[in-house]
C-alpha cells in the first residue's frame, strides 16, 4: 500500500451530460440510451496535485476544467463533431458534479503504468 502524493476530483455527469449523450447521432455503432443513473454507476478519478486546503481544489478546478471536459466529451464524440460550439467552465460545472478527494492511496503491487492520452505540449 503505498500514499499516492495526490489529491483527485471524482467527476460524475448530471443530466445535461446524459441528455447530450443520449441526442449524439447513432451512425454506423448505435449505442444503449443511458439514464443518468447509468452513467453516475461509473464516474471518472481526475488526480491532481495534492492540496493542502479548500483553495487548491478550486485553483485545480480552474486549471484542468477544459482537459476534463473535452475528455469525457471525447468519450462519446472523439473528432468533437457534436460538441457544444463553446465550452465554458459554467457549462462544465452545469453538466458534471466534482467530489474532491483529499488522498490516493494506490493499494496495487503492481507499477503504475502512465499513458497519456492527449498531447500533454
Amino acid at each position: 500500500m503505498k500514499l499516492l502524493n495526490r489529491a483527485g476530483l471524482a467527476l460524475l455527469p448530471r443530466e445535461p451530460y446524459a441528455d447530450w449523450v443520449n441526442g449524439l447521432p447513432q451512425g454506423d455503432s448505435p449505442h444503449q440510451v443511458m439514464t443518468l443513473e447509468m452513467h453516475r454507476a461509473e464516474g471518472t478519478l481526475y488526480l491532481i496535485d495534492e492540496v493542502f486546503n479548500e483553495s487548491d481544489f478550486d485553483q485545480a478546478i480552474a486549471r484542468h476544467w477544459r482537459q476534463m471536459f473535452e475528455n469525457e466529451l471525447a468519450a462519446w464524440d472523439e473528432f468533437g463533431d457534436h460538441w457544444p460550439e463553446l465550452l465554458s467552465r459554467e457549462q462544465f460545472l452545469e453538466w458534471f458534479e466534482l467530489k474532491p478527494q483529499l488522498m490516493a492511496i494506490d493499494l496495487s503491487a503492481e507499477p503504475l503504468m502512465r499513458a497519456p492520452l492527449m498531447d500533454e505540449g
